[in-house]
């Protein structure tokens, strides 16, 4: 059995940590390149939040144009998990990790965090992409 995971993955960065002010301006992550990988799934770390009704919700797109400008929301069939489980809201999800993945044949994707009643509260927020099944390892480390 091969325990190695380390040369399997390769984590790109997402979004970087941020504060969400008191308004409810959406996160946009990178957009990832999923070139040489089969895998990908894009981790949530969520903060605590001071704003007791701030619900985020998670919508996840793909397209073929490195800048996404033939965007389109992923098809639930194409998705691992759901976008209502990768959401959050700031009453129940403090300092908790979310995960949603995606099995689609876009090369390129992006997810967008929006918050809605978010008016008094300050969260940090940040999202990690994790491409995995490399078509060549070991994976860079430290990834580029």
């Amino acid at each position: 059995m091969n325990r190695d995971l380390h040369n399997q993955i390769y984590p790109k960065r997402g979004l970087s940590p941020v504060a969400a002010g008191t308004d409810n301006t959406a996160y946009v992550s990178q957009i990832v390149d999923r070139l040489g990988f089969d895998s990908l799934e894009f981790l949530i770390l969520i903060g605590a939040n001071t704003d007791t009704d701030a619900t985020f919700t998670v919508l996840f797109e793909d397209g073929d144009d490195p800048a996404l400008s033939d965007h389109a929301a992923v098809a639930d069939d194409y998705l691992l998990g759901t976008e209502a489980l990768a959401g959050f809201t700031a009453a129940d999800d403090d300092n908790e990790v979310r995960k949603i993945g995606y099995s689609g044949s876009k090369r390129y994707a992006r997810v967008t965090i929006t918050p809605t009643g978010n008016n008094s509260g300050n969260i940090f927020i940040a999202g990690v992409w994790l491409l995995g099944h490399p078509r060549l390892m070991p994976t860079a480390n430290p990834p580029a």
